[in-house]
């Protein structure tokens, strides 16, 4: 029955196929699906499959709220198909997580450098990190927050999300409130074009490292990135969920991944393969973007919040591979003689 209701709907939206490679797959082609929490994946694609549009999304998500959930491997394996989208590149997976930094709602000798909430969009074109950091921003009231360290915001802002522990011990949580409009540019590639690092050595604890033994660097380093990003508070949300994603709900530690979604619809589930010292077979849901998050074989995997799942994120740079999983006719839709036909 569940079967025949899916492939009765309608198509409405397919993710880019443009120079893309569309390889349909069986359960049994996922390495390690057997031995998943299907369960707990539900549980992940059911608090944000209510947010995707297309009629096909919503069935399934009713059905996912049904009495289907009783068997989620069942579920996944009759509504769904495995599909491979490649384009070229080799799978990279890394990871991410919230921050929790210190900091005061004033500012102070200590702390002088302000998080800025997001400005109205100026007449005369967006200023670049430099030209913020030199007080393009100032006299405006959108201040949220005041920090010590601008390597702390730099990395808060590349992570889009965090905590900031207040005297006193409260904490202000920020959410991703927008950007300058400037393309990301990794920090890190600059040091390995200056040949200060190996691809591989690059890591936020390197980096960190090395600006405190050139402090007379750091600056000119950041300024690399003109893209500068925004933050809102959201307060709102329990201390013990994750923060906001690009879904505007919250994330769950390592069931979570940011995709491109200009090949994955978010809210989608994915199966993931991840290689590299710590191995992780399993499925995920796509609830997130990132700016350095591009191309059909690319995912950054939410690893939680706090120091220890920041030393955890930043070891992955991992290859393997990520399947998504569609529902059965637009999977069958995405097949180069289907596109080809209209």
């Amino acid at each position: 029955m569940l079967r025949h209701v899916l492939l009765a709907l309608s198509l409405t939206s397919l993710p880019a196929m443009a120079d893309t490679r569309v390889t349909l797959l069986e359960f049994d082609d996922l390495s390690g699906w057997a031995d998943d929490d299907h369960g707990f994946a539900l549980d992940v694609f059911a608090g944000t499959c209510g947010d995707m549009d297309e009629a096909d999304w919503r069935a399934l998500c009713a059905l996912a709220k049904g009495p289907a959930a009783a068997d989620p491997r069942a579920f996944f394996e009759h509504a769904f198909r495995p599909v491979l989208i490649e384009d070229g590149d080799p799978m990279l997976f890394t990871g991410y997580f919230e921050p929790e930094i210190r900091g005061d709602r004033f500012p102070s000798d200590y702390y002088s450098v302000p998080v800025y909430g997001m400005p109205d969009p100026p007449a005369t074109g967006w200023p670049t990190r430099r030209e913020i950091d030199e007080g393009a921003l100032e006299g405006q009231g959108l201040e949220l927050a005041w920090v010590h360290d601008p390597l702390d915001l730099f990395f808060l802002q590349i992570q889009g999300s965090g905590r900031i522990r207040l005297p006193g011990g409260q904490v202000l949580r920020l959410g991703y409130a927008g950007a300058n409009g400037y393309d990301y540019s990794s920090i890190g590639a600059a040091l390995v074009a200056r040949g200060e690092f190996e691809p591989h050595e690059v890591s936020a604890d390197v980096i960190r490292s090395w600006v405190r033994r050139n402090p007379e660097q750091r600056d000119a380093l950041l300024w690399q990135n003109m893209s500068y990003v925004f933050f809102r508070d959201i307060g709102e949300v329990p201390a013990e969920l994750g923060p906001l994603g690009a879904m505007n709900r919250s994330i769950t530690t390592l069931r979570s991944i940011a995709v491109d979604p200009a090949h994955y619809p978010l809210g989608a589930p994915v199966w993931i393969e991840k290689a590299g010292a710590t191995p992780m077979q399993r499925l995920m849901v796509a609830q997130d973007t990132g700016s350095a998050i591009k191309g059909a074989q690319r995912a950054d995997i939410f690893f939680g919040t706090g120091r220890e799942a920041g030393r955890q994120a930043g070891r992955i740079r991992d290859g393997g591979r990520m399947v998504v999983l569609l529902p059965i006719q637009r999977a069958y839709a995405l097949l180069p003689e289907r596109l080809a036909s209209g």
